[in-house]
This record gives C-alpha cells, sequence and structure tokens, in this order.
C-alpha cells in the first residue's frame, strides 16, 4: 500500500511536469529503487514523533503522505477531524496470521503465533476513509488502483491508461524484491528489522499450507464472532 500511494502522486507530479525528461531522468524518479519500501513512507509512531514530540508537519511539501499502525479509535482528533484521507487496509485473518508469524520470525527466534472500527468509520466517513480489501487489490489491481488515487484526490482519466500501467508496474512485489534496497538480510537502521523480512509471497489463500481445516474452522468462527453485526465479511 505504501508503494502504491507513493507511486500514484509520484505518477502524477510527474505528469504534472512536462514529459520532456529522458529515460535516464525518469529513471532517477523511481524513489523505490532507492528506498526501501517499508521506509519510503514516514510511520506516525516509529518515525515522526521519535525525538520530537511535536513534529512541524507544515514543512514537508504537500501532498504529504503517512503511514500508521494506529487503530481508528485511537487516533487523536487532530487526525480524525482534519481534512487529511484514511486508506485502510483489510486481509483475511488466515492470511494475516500466517504473514504476520513468517515476518516475526524472520527476526525473532520466539515464534508467535481491528478492523472494524475503520470499517465502521468507512461507513460513516467514506469521503475521509477508504477501506481496501487486499484480496480485492489482488483480483482487480487496475481497478482498485484506480479507485485509490480517485480517493487520493489524484484520479487517473481515460488519456490516463500508461500511467495506471506505470504505476502497477512499478509495485509488482517481484519487482520490489528484487530491488537492491529491498534486498539482504541487513538490518534496516529504522526498525532493525532484516529488510528481506518486509516482501513474501503476497499471494492470497497461502493460509491452507499452514492451517489443518480444524485451525480453519476455529479461526472462522472467532473472526465470525468478532465482526457479527458489522456488515464487514473477509474472504
Amino acid at each position: 500500500m505504501k508503494a502504491l500511494c507513493g507511486s500514484i502522486l509520484q505518477q502524477k507530479r510527474q505528469s504534472d511536469e512536462k514529459d520532456d525528461e529522458n529515460e535516464d531522468e525518469a529513471e532517477d524518479k523511481d524513489f523505490l529503487a532507492k528506498t526501501h519500501t517499508a521506509h519510503s513512507v514516514t510511520t506516525l509512531e516509529g518515525q515522526a514523533y521519535i525525538g520530537n514530540p511535536h513534529p512541524d508537519f507544515s514543512t514537508i511539501p504537500s501532498s504529504r503522505l503517512f503511514h500508521t499502525h494506529i487503530s481508528y479509535n485511537l487516533l487523536p482528533p487532530s487526525i480524525r477531524d482534519s481534512k487529511c484521507k484514511i486508506v485502510y487496509i483489510a486481509r483475511n485473518p488466515k492470511d494475516t496470521l500466517v504473514s504476520l508469524w513468517h515476518f516475526i520470525n524472520s527476526y525473532t527466534s520466539t515464534e508467535k503465533g481491528p478492523y472494524d472500527k475503520y470499517w465502521k468509520a468507512s461507513l460513516e466517513r467514506p469521503h475521509k476513509i477508504m477501506f481496501l480489501k487486499y484480496e480485492d487489490l489482488k483480483r482487480d489491481p487496475r481497478g482498485q488502483v484506480k479507485k485509490l488515487a480517485e480517493f487520493m484526490g489524484r484520479p487517473f482519466g481515460e488519456e490516463d491508461e500508461d500511467a495506471v500501467d506505470k504505476v502497477l508496474s512499478w509495485c509488482i512485489l517481484e519487482r520490489l524484491k528484487n530491488l537492491d534496497v529491498n534486498k539482504g538480510n541487513a538490518r534496516s537502521v529504522l526498525t532493525g528489522i532484516p529488510k528481506d523480512s518486509f516482501f513474501r509471497l503476497g499471494v492470497v489463500g497461502d493460509w491452507k499450507n499452514h492451517f489443518t481445516e480444524e485451525m480453519a474452522d476455529r479461526l472462522d468462527q472467532l473472526t465470525r464472532m468478532k465482526l457479527q453485526g458489522s456488515g464487514l465479511h473477509l474472504d
């Protein structure tokens, strides 16, 4: 999601300028090839406020893009009631659990094995919060990226199909995995986590390779119980 949102903004900036740049200049603007994808967008709780409890975001040129793991009910009014927009992405709980398990075990020897707030808020304030499902993004990447760009206030017109293709090609998982800035097990200076830990398979349904039928049924029961009455269904 960081790569997609950042690429949409980057592509719109480039199209707003003029395309008299040569191929080397265009490649020079490929920010994903220069910075680890996990750090291409500033994390509020992990970067922005470390060492400075009152950062001045007005010094950052618009459009400003941030990332957070904070649940919706813990967001301060300065975010919830501002003009900023929020994109939240959810994923099948079974795939999420498997992905998290692999991620944590990539940098620790200890094996560890809140969609509804953002979902409800997205229904109440659709102009402010976009609720995306990972599975929908995998099923229809072009359609979902167009929706995302429109929500971000950077819509692609009918004449911009090449720009949509470029955003999608920038953000293909295999490309991101193989960029030099994302490869290797050297630990990130920001997170202390190996660089290649942020990329694995990115497929839908990998949980079937890890869960027994009993485990899957149990997690499905817990998911239904947690989301009961919300109207949210996760594939």
